[in-house]
Order: C-alpha cells, then structure tokens, then sequence
C-alpha cells in the first residue's frame, strides 16, 4: 500500500500521506515475515517458507525504492500509485497461493490496498485495482497449494482465529489510515480557508488603495488652499507669539501632508508599490518614527531600539512604512503615551507598539487586523486591516494583546545579517 493524492490538485498533502503508507507497508511486511518464520514451528503447519520469503524480500526491495522515489521526486502520480497498490495485490495473492489459497483466512488483507485506492485515486484506475483483486481472490478459489492440516476440527479452529486476526489487522489498518486522511482533508481544508481569507484580504487592501489614489487627488486642491492661507496667516505682522507658534505647527502639518500625497502619486504612477528593498534596520525605523513624529509633534512618543544591530536589514516598502504609521497613530488616538520597543535577534525584528489606553477590545484581538472595523470615533477602522496586510506580504507577522494598555507586536524577517 502506498499513497494517496498524488495528482497536482492533492500534491499538496501527497508527501505525509505517502509516508504514512510506506511506514505501512513496513509493519505489513514484518507481520508476514513473522507469520511465515513462526507458522511452520508454532502451529505445526509446513510452508513454503523460502519462496514466500522471496516474495517478502520483494516487497521489502519495492518498498524501499518507493522510500527512495520519494525522497527524489517528494511526490508520487496517480500511474506510480496504481503500479504499488497494484503490485500490493499481486504479492498478497501470491503469498496466499502459497498458504491455502482463498481458504486462508488471510485473503481480506486483498481489501486495504482497494480502500486506500478508492481515497487516493481517480475512478478508473480504483476499478482497475478492485478490478485485479476481484480477480485475484476468484483465481485462488481453484489454484492454490493447500495447507496439509489432517484434522478437521483443528483446521476450523485455526480457521476461525485467523479471521479474528484478519478483523483485527484490517479494522486497526482502515481506522488508522481514514483518521490520518481526514486530518489531512482538515489540514487542506484550513489552508484553503487561510488561502481564501488572504485573498479576500488582499482584495479590500487593492479596493482602499484605488480609494486613496483618488483621494490623494481630490485633497491636492484644498491643502494647496490651506497652503496659502497658512502663508497669509504667517505674513500678518499683527499675529500674536502665541498663535505665530500654532501656524508654525499648521504649516508643517499642511507640508507634511503635501509629502504624502506627492510621493502618494509618484508610487501610483512612476514606481510600484511591489518594489521592495532591503534597508537597514536601526537607521529606516528612527526615519519612520521622526517622519510620524512631525504629523504628531504632541503625542508622548519614545522609540527604543534594544540590541538593533547595524548591520540587520531586513525587506521594507512603502505599504509597510504606511501600516506601522497606522499603529503609531491607533496606539496615540487610545492613549496619552506611545512607546516603541524595537529589539532583534539572528532571525529578524520584533517592533511592538504599545499605549497607555484601555487596550483592544475582545473583537479586535480576536480578528487581529484580519478584516476591517466599523468606524469609530478616532477613524475608518482599516488601519489595522492595512497594517496586517503590509506586514503579511513582507512575510512577517502582526499580533495583538493587552498588557497595561494596547500592545501591536510586529515581527519581520531578517534579510541578511551579516
């Protein structure tokens, strides 16, 4: 027995499945040389013991080419599979000419390779293999050698323990494989949830950024008013100190803002939001930090970089520099202090963002950025739905927990580390 899914469409789960048959196949092989060494001294029934052996040590050779094939190629197709099972049931019978033919009790071990078959492949080569054992079991109805037991009574005793056996072997053999299939088919299953999710995910962030490609555009006429006005404002000799200040910060603001709906454009039109480089850490992360800090000078803000090396890069784009400014700015809108704790180790960067606030709620923990929130007073709700997309497409992975307040725990792969 051997392997179920092997076409392009299973491959996926084909290589845990194959080993499962294969380890199989093994404590199959060790039950019938056991059987066949232990018969003849036990039960005082005479075999042919070397050529029953051979046949054995056949199945020992195929099953360890299998072991080999498998490791090559990590996969086996249906035509490979069928070969196996098909050469399963041919040593079987033959096994079983050599030991009372269809009268050996032994006979429904013809079964196991059928089922696996009917799991693993497509219906006409599963016709074909319950086809041959059919056939195998009808031919050693008339052709077989008989076991010489002389008494009657004896012969049905053995007999009917060696079906108690075969119940045995073959219920312990089905259970086994069809729990380990529907773990699989579960496994498959969630990842084509996860595949789903992703994609579903990925369609909202395409949908946002058409959004924002054309708000960027509606919003260039209005900042270049306030532009102006900021301008005027700063002109007029009668301001006061006081409000000189705020104007101050207003045009920085209406600058900064100009910023991000230029270089908005740019990536739209000249450069692709996919263009991903590799940066430094220590050095990328302060420029991201700085660059939120002057959209929001009046938040208490700290960034803290424990044991960044120098050296560490790691892969960053414009969507990930976007999805951390969602962070800073959603830990800043729940709490009056902002704290990012940066540290790194031989695999990559761990950020984590952390407020004062009263933390997530249960509902954002449980769906972690997955999907986006109703709107609430501090904003859309698709921050942390941008935020888990960028991180995610970078490999990396964000995380959600409370500790004295919110907690938003980014980690990215290293790039090198040299």
């Amino acid at each position: 027995m051997s392997q179920p899914m092997s076409a392009a469409a299973r491959s996926a789960e084909s290589p845990p499945a194959i080993r499962r048959l294969i380890a199989l196949r093994w404590w199959l092989l060790a039950g019938e040389v056991a059987a066949i060494v232990a018969v003849p001294s036990l039960l005082g029934i005479p075999l042919p013991q070397a050529a029953m052996l051979v046949v054995a040590g056949l199945q020992a050779l195929g099953n360890v080419l299998a072991a080999r094939r498998l490791a090559q190629a990590g996969r086996f197709g249906d035509g490979e599979l069928f070969l196996q099972l098909l050469t399963d049931i041919v040593a079987l019978a033959v096994l079983m000419f050599f030991s009372g033919g269809a009268a050996n009790p032994l006979i429904s071990l013809l079964l196991p390779p059928v089922a696996v078959a009917a799991l693993a492949l497509p219906a006409r080569l599963v016709m074909l293999s319950a086809g041959v054992a059919i056939v195998a079991y009808s031919v050693l109805n008339v052709l077989y050698l008989p076991l010489p037991i002389a008494d009657a009574e004896r012969a049905a005793r053995l007999h009917l323990a060696g079906m108690w056996v075969t119940f045995v072997l073959s219920v312990a053999m089905l259970a086994w494989f069809v729990v380990r299939m529907r773990a699989s088919i579960r496994e498959r299953d969630a990842e084509l949830a996860a595949a789903r999710e992703r994609a579903l995910r990925d369609e909202r962030v395409v949908a946002l950024g058409t959004l924002a490609a054309g708000a960027a555009h509606e919003l260039s006429t209005p900042l270049a008013t306030m532009a102006v006005i900021v301008g005027e404002l700063e002109r007029d000799a009668t301001l006061p100190a006081s409000a000189r200040e705020d104007v101050a910060v207003l045009q920085r603001q209406v600058a900064a803002c100009k910023g991000i709906i230029s270089g908005l454009a740019e990536r739209a039109g000249a450069e692709r939001l996919d263009s991903a480089v590799a940066a430094q850490a220590e050095r990328w992360l302060a420029g991201v930090f700085d660059r939120w800090r002057e959209l929001r000078p009046r938040v208490d803000a700290e960034l803290q970089l424990h044991g960044v090396s120098p050296r560490l890069t790691f892969v960053v784009d414009a969507t990930l520099e976007q999805g951390l400014l969602n962070l800073f700015n959603n830990a800043a809108d729940a709490g009056s202090r902002v704290r990012i704790l940066a540290n790194c180790d031989k695999t990559g960067l761990s950020i984590e963002v952390r407020d004062n606030g009263p933390g997530f709620p249960p509902q954002v923990l449980e769906q972690a950025g997955r999907a986006p929130f109703p709107p609430h007073a501090g904003g859309s709700g698709i921050g942390l739905l941008l935020a888990h997309a960028a991180v995610a497409r970078l490999g990396g992975q964000l995380t959600l927990h409370n500790d004295g307040g919110g907690v938003a725990r980014v980690r990215l792969p290293a790039a090198t580390t040299t």
